[in-house]
């Protein structure tokens, strides 16, 4: 049976557009998966410490019938191809991060995966363009994502262009 899961896509190193298209293809290309579809890029400030570059963002839709654990798996081999490398620094440059955000509507709390993904409530350049994709989503709990948006302005998020088109 294949569930509807959103993806969170980040960048600040390795041509960040790039990276970004590349990580929709490889969500496109996994197996038992489909994208539906991509919000458009957003330009944000790291979270982290503010001497390395703005991040672009963006939200995937996609359909799967992977199990979330064996998803994850799978986003973290995008990660690596890609040319992550998992640093102790909190929150600082990547070439690509790929968060689970939500999967169907269930509610996921183990040692390696937390979903809807925390602090996702709190985050401009996820809340967004998840919005973008899906205005009148409502959230495992029963929160309306517009809720959400209403208490998380976007400030510091800039609406940038579509995703640049796959070749």
């Amino acid at each position: 049976m294949s569930l509807r899961c959103y993806v969170g896509l980040g960048s600040n190193q390795a041509e960040p557009a790039k990276q970004l298209q590349l990580a929709c293809k490889a969500l496109d290309g996994l197996p038992e998966t489909r994208l539906l579809s991509c919000s458009q890029l957003y330009r944000s400030k790291p979270m982290g410490p503010q001497d390395q570059p703005d991040y672009l963002n963006a939200v995937a839709l996609i359909e799967t019938s992977l199990a979330p654990l064996l998803l994850l798996d799978k986003l973290q081999q995008i990660e690596q191809q890609q040319g992550r490398e998992r640093k102790a620094e909190r929150w600082g440059p990547r070439s690509l991060d790929l968060d689970m955000l939500l999967y169907a509507n269930q509610q996921i709390d183990t040692d390696r995966l937390r979903v809807p993904h925390y602090h996702m409530h709190a985050r401009p350049f996820v809340l967004y363009p998840l919005a973008e994709l899906e205005p009148d989503l409502i959230m495992p709990d029963g929160t309306p994502l517009q809720h959400l948006l209403k208490k998380c302005p976007p400030l510091g998020i800039e609406a940038l262009a579509d995703m640049p088109a796959q070749g």
